[in-house]
């Protein structure tokens, strides 16, 4: 025998089959277009372009825009806004400031990642190993592997500074790890943090990460006395 809805239900049903999935602000798509390489620094933004672009009116772009600036990721070139850049002093304190984050990430994952978490990271590196003959997909790698350390150590506010980082990191306008021999030490450096978590070795974990992050910065400085 069929079952006949009420009234109230089939108003639910429908409702429910109107609701569509969340869709990214501007400032969200703007900023991982940055993220990813899209708009690179010193790229000009203009407001109508990035509304054809996004498919949103220009009201939210503005505003975005204003954020960013804000937030130093963009910068004022006349009347335009442009990508920033960083100069060679706030390369250096920004890895400085990430060394020590991303360390006391290490840390905390070392203490508080359930097993799933750390099996996760595992898979990570051992996946990552197809990909060391194309930087950009490992770059893209290594950013989601440091993004589960920062969930591992489970600390909000860890979390959320590492973010601010970050984005700060996509100001650089080439990745460390598309230096020669740099991708298979990216990895065999992931392996060690991982092994000093699974051991739940905290300093090992803290060294571990502060290590990867420092040869990252030498081959930086080393890419830019090339330039």
């Amino acid at each position: 025998m069929l079952c006949r809805l009420a009234p109230q239900e089939r108003k639910r049903e429908r409702d429910m089959s109107q609701v569509k999935p969340a869709q990214k602000d501007a400032y969200s798509l703007i900023l991982e277009a940055i993220d990813v390489g899209v708009f690179k620094p010193g790229d000009r933004l203009v407001e109508s372009d990035l509304a054809d672009r996004f498919g949103v009116s220009r009201t939210p772009i503005r505003e975005a825009l204003q954020r960013l600036e804000t937030q130093s990721l963009l910068a004022r070139d006349g009347r335009s806004l442009i990508v920033s850049s960083l100069d060679h002093n706030q390369m250096a304190e920004l890895y400085v400031v990430r060394a020590e984050l991303e360390g006391l990430a290490a840390r905390l994952a070392a203490r508080h990642a359930t097993e799933e978490e750390v099996r996760v990271l595992r898979d990570m590196v051992v996946q990552d190993q197809a990909l060391v003959a194309d930087p950009a997909a490992l770059a893209r790698a290594n950013r989601r592997f440091h993004k589960q350390i920062h969930l591992a150590s489970h600390n909000r506010y860890l979390v959320q500074q590492l973010d601010l980082v970050h984005r700060s990191m996509a100001l650089m306008a080439t990745t460390s790890i598309a230096a020669e021999g740099r991708g298979e030490d990216t990895l065999v450096e992931h392996d060690a943090i991982v092994r000093a978590i699974e051991a739940r070795d905290e300093a090992a974990a803290y060294k571990a990460l502060r290590d990867h992050i420092s040869q990252a910065f030498v081959t930086r400085l080393r890419q830019e006395s090339q330039d």
